[in-house]
């Protein structure tokens, strides 16, 4: 039953073939709008030319991943597709093609010039909703989430960054044939199927804080903190030797901005050679950041997925899960506990660079959304 509304379908990066395999297993549609989620392993550019020769009355958006999720679980080494059937569901695209020139005022109006567009063909279909794939090296993100508020109002918005593995060189998004870096592409969607948008997180705060004191906000580095060079501040803070800080330690001592009443992960991206901070995510000088513990991941997972379940299952639930979730997983033998329960409630999707949910681009969450049959009631968000 749930093929009828939202297909997927995964095979090896390295399958000689490999568009041919999705089509044949994602089935005849038709479909409004196919996702690929393809690992940088595979040979992008031909890849996403035969998509569009495979699905030529589909729209066709994607990007390139920092890991998989597919039926498997956390996947590593292929490629996803994501069929929404056409008769469920209606798409448009509109691609960003060059972040560095970004017109607020004219991508907004693009935006509602799309939305539009769509709810005059297919008003039919109740719910609308967008999914935004961006570039996750152009550090652009905040800025493009910005740029779209005014377009998107109330309507759901979520997505991700793209991701090159632990590899960070280079991150690419898809429009039909087009392979582009620096870019990124919204999918406008409506839809007979009802929807709720989650975000959820196992981050925790603690008490103790730290103050951005020099930072290039253009760049996401932090230079200083609290007057002191940044690595080796954060590293007293949370108890370690400078030399011993690696990608596990942003996982386990992400670091917080407060915003209201909610806390959102500004994470590390990595230690730069001079001893600053490149961050996945907006940061500046004078921010106050507050050094977090994540609970237990797999609790937490099983938890917020069980609440999806009401009131009743849905038939797909598309994530945008932070690449630092999976290597947490990694580093403290929960892998196959979290695929385990990603196979169980069906869960699709790829690890990124950076979440989107609304105007918020936010780090190390997991953001999506489940869809549920033509005519359930449900609350419109997870949070």
């Amino acid at each position: 039953m749930e093929e009828q509304f939202v297909a997927r379908a995964r095979v090896s990066a390295h399958d000689t073939c490999p568009v041919e395999l999705l089509a044949a297993s994602l089935g005849p549609g038709p479909f409004s709008l196919v996702l690929l989620f393809v690992s940088p392993e595979a040979n992008v550019l031909p890849t996403v030319s035969h998509a569009a020769l495979a699905w030529p009355d589909a729209r066709i958006a994607g990007c390139t991943t920092a890991g998989e999720i597919s039926s498997a679980g956390y996947d590593d080494g292929s490629i996803v597709a994501v069929g929404f059937h056409a008769r469920y569901f209606a798409a448009e695209t509109l691609l960003v093609s060059d972040l560095s020139t970004l017109v607020a005022s004219e991508l907004s109006d693009a935006l509602l010039h799309l939305r539009q567009t769509l709810a005059r063909e297919s008003g039919h279909f109740p719910e609308e909703f967008a999914l935004l794939l961006v570039d996750g090296l152009s550090t652009r993100e905040d800025e493009l989430a910005s740029a779209l508020a005014a377009g998107t109002g109330a309507m759901p918005l979520i997505g991700g960054s793209a991701g090159d593995g632990a590899r960070f060189r280079e991150t690419l998004v898809f429009d039909r044939d087009r392979v582009l870096a620096n870019a990124a592409v919204i999918s406008v969607m409506r839809s007979s199927c009802p929807m709720r948008t989650f975000k959820m997180d196992h981050i925790k705060p603690t008490e103790r804080r730290m103050v951005v004191t020099e930072a290039d906000p253009s760049a996401r580095i932090v230079r200083r903190i609290n007057a002191e060079p940044a690595v080796h501040e954060y590293a007293r803070l949370i108890g370690m030797h400078p030399e011993s800080i690696n990608t596990l330690t942003f996982a386990i001592h992400p670091l917080t901005v407060r915003m209201g009443e909610r806390h959102y992960v500004r994470a590390i991206q990595r230690v730069l050679p001079s001893g600053e901070l490149l961050f996945f995510s907006a940061i500046d000088e004078g921010m106050v950041l507050t050094i977090a513990e994540p609970r237990d991941l797999v609790t937490h997972l099983a938890d917020e997925l069980q609440a999806m379940k009401q009131p009743r299952d849905p038939v797909a639930i598309l994530a945008f899960d932070c690449v630092l979730r999976r290597i947490e997983a990694e580093e403290t033998q929960m892998t196959g506990r979290v695929s385990e329960l990603l196979r169980k409630h069906g869960v699709i999707g790829f690890s990124t660079y950076g979440e989107q949910i609304g105007p918020m681009h936010v780090n190390h969450t997991m953001t999506g959304l489940a869809f549920y049959p033509p005519g359930t009631i449900v609350s419109g968000t997870i949070p």
